[in-house]
């Protein structure tokens, strides 16, 4: 059985990995001043971006819940891996041979992590279907294809597949590229009857279902022959890479454009979301096989930076009673975002792919253009299940689309379809505006999620020898300039040369937590500053365990400063009010030493005092004149 990785691997992998470019397989991440970027946090539900990864020193921090780490961390967290395979999988991205305590080259084929085990038979899976599609037997797929306005060039860039007929194509495939049938079980890509397993899709045109990171975790099969007696689209089950509350179909190569343009487009299926793409819709995505829901939100406000700045997502669905019952069901959600929320229903009924193939490209984009406010579709959606035609049908909507009107959180916007829900129903606005007043005070159905707590510097559990931090005052002014002089020393650790190190050695923090910090900085050395990972590193290692995550907040907190040159003055500038504090303080003791002692029976020490307090005024001068 192979050993633990070697220790100098596991930090040539930390200091090799490009933080930012592992997070940006999860994360919008924007830039935030020099060497900075900020994005929606992972593993909280948030409004305003406060994820900050720092590349330089190769450590994220998030200053809403508190989560830190480096490269190999947000692997495990994302992936739900072990650290052992969160390692392996970072090393194999840099191309980088891990070695063993014992000795050998990693895992057999058997140890190698389940989750990695998966995602390689999805991929060889995903190579297998597609190159099955320019196969003889496949022609009933490509003939679909092309009905629907899809020529080969669509297909490959959607990875479109076939799965063969018969019960073993896949399976043998699999089996000859050295998977166990005990692996295949976990894949979600087999059936088990009596006669051991056998391919769950066959005879079936074939769709790779990808995360966010363009990894393949799924499949989404639509059948094509009459015989076929399933149904008429079958996706994997819930397997531990599938979980279809997660998964948006196309995200992967929507993503960039989400982001970008700042719009999420929400369809039904696999087509819609290659007609949208092809028309010049680049944002769509699918769900699949279930509503839009918590988790889809999730990943959409992630890609959105949806930080209350902008941005929309817009749900279409099909014009009949289903597809008003699944925007409904959008419109509960609506909430969660700061986004707005759109609703594009073509008045015909058809869907994207549909409409494409009608009318052309142009309509696609003009059907997403038209979009209306959900807030106005979920209404009207409620008006008409009534007769508003009766005095008792007008009455009944009321009371149905008050409480519609109610969830509009946005101050602004809600007087405003007051006065409309007013006019539909040709009520008097004061009677609807109280009807509404009265719903909004209604406490609403289940409880609210409380907002995550800031993080606190530390404090030891009950019981634990640990110390106890306090959580520094930011509104203390000396804090301030302890936490700005730490910050500037973990990310830059460059301006201590030329006597600065002496300086800031001799420095004095008042505040406890920044104090032991201070204390860290000192027992660490400069030995490793010139190695931004390993110096914020050492430094973690040498404060207690409870301050850990306060190092890497000091290590991540974005600098105000644009350039190079502007970083090197802002740091040196920050140094130098430090070192003036220090003065400041040491002049204070003398001053008090002066004013408590008799000239006329000491004055050599009070000729002392004096000109050490010229000198080290001098000293503050001097710091200003550099400053």
């Amino acid at each position: 059985m192979a050993g633990l990785i070697k220790r100098e691997d596991i930090d040539e992998v930390r200091q090799r990995t490009d933080i930012k470019e592992v997070v940006d397989g999860y994360v919008t991440l924007k830039g935030a001043g020099l060497g900075s970027f900020k994005g929606l946090c992972p593993f909280h539900d948030e409004r305003s971006p406060s994820f900050t990864v720092r590349p330089q020193v190769g450590r994220y921090h998030c200053f809403g819940c508190g989560e830190d780490g480096d490269a190999i961390s947000f692997v495990q967290k994302m992936d739900h891996s072990s650290f052992h395979e969160a390692v392996e999988k970072l090393a194999a991205r840099i191309g980088y041979e891990l070695r063993y305590e014992d000795g050998g080259t990693g895992p057999s084929r058997e140890e190698v992590g389940k989750r990695q085990r998966l995602l390689d038979a999805h991929k060889i899976a995903d190579e297998f279907f597609r190159a099955q599609l320019l196969t003889p037997a496949a022609a009933e797929g490509r003939n679909f294809l092309d009905g629907r306005g899809f020529d080969r060039a669509a297909a490959e860039h959607f990875g479109v597949g076939y799965a063969p007929q018969g019960w073993d194509a896949l399976l043998k495939h699999l089996r000859g590229r050295g998977f166990t049938d005990a692996e295949l079980k976990l894949t979600g890509m087999f059936s088990e009857g009596n006669r051991g397993i056998y391919d769950r899709f066959r005879g079936r045109l074939i769709w790779p279902i990808r995360d966010i990171a363009g990894d393949t975790i799924g499949f989404g099969a639509r059948k094509l022959y009459e015989d076929d007696q399933g149904p008429k689209y079958l996706n994997t089950p819930e397997t531990t890479l599938y979980k279809k509350s997660q998964v948006l179909y196309g995200i992967d190569i929507a993503k960039r454009n989400i982001a970008k343009e700042r719009q999420l487009v929400v369809v039904e299926g696999y087509t819609d979301v290659m007609a949208c793409h092809l028309a010049g819709v680049t944002t769509a995505v699918a769900t699949c096989g279930t509503a839009f829901g918590t988790e889809h939100i999730k990943v959409a406000r992630r890609l959105l930076s949806d930080d209350g700045s902008g941005g929309e997502v817009i749900f279409t669905f099909d014009g009949d009673a289903a597809g008003q019952k699944a925007a409904l069901r959008a419109f509960e959600e609506d909430q969660r975002f700061t986004a707005q929320t759109y609703v594009a229903v073509e008045p015909s009924g058809a869907d994207p792919c549909d409409l494409r193939q009608l009318k052309g490209d142009a309509a696609v984009r003009e059907l997403i253009s038209t979009r209306k406010p959900l807030f106005e579709f979920a209404i009207r959606a409620t008006l008409r299940r009534h007769n508003l035609d009766t005095v008792e049908g007008r009455v009944a909507a009321l009371r149905e689309a008050a409480p519609v009107v109610a969830q509009i959180r946005d101050s602004a916007t809600r007087p405003g379809y007051t006065r409309n829900l007013a006019g539909w129903l040709g009520m008097p606005i004061e009677e609807v505006s109280g009807y509404v007043g009265a719903a909004a005070k209604r406490p609403a159905s289940g409880g609210g999620a409380a907002s995550p707590a800031g993080p606190t510097a530390a404090t030891a559990a009950p019981g634990s020898s640990s110390p106890v931090f306090q959580r520094p005052d930011p509104r203390d002014p000396i804090a301030g300039m302890e936490r700005q002089a730490l910050e500037v020393v973990l990310q830059e650790p460059g301006v201590l040369g030329g006597g600065a190190w002496e300086r800031f050695e001799a420095s004095q923090f008042t505040t406890p937590a920044y104090s032991a910090v201070h204390t860290a900085v000192r027992a660490a050395g400069l030995a490793h500053s010139d190695d931004p990972v390993a110096w914020v590193e050492q430094v973690r290692q040498e404060v207690p365990e409870p301050l850990r995550a306060l190092v890497s907040e000091l290590a991540v907190t974005p600098l105000p400063a644009s350039t190079a040159e502007a970083m090197q003055r802002y740091c040196r500038d920050i140094l130098a009010r430090l070192f003036e504090l220090q003065i400041t303080r040491i002049k204070a003791d003398k001053m008090g030493q002066l004013q408590r002692l008799d000239a006329g029976s000491n004055p050599e020490e009070f000729q002392r005092l004096n000109r050490e307090l010229m000198q080290l005024e001098m000293e503050r001068r001097a710091l200003r004149s550099d400053g």
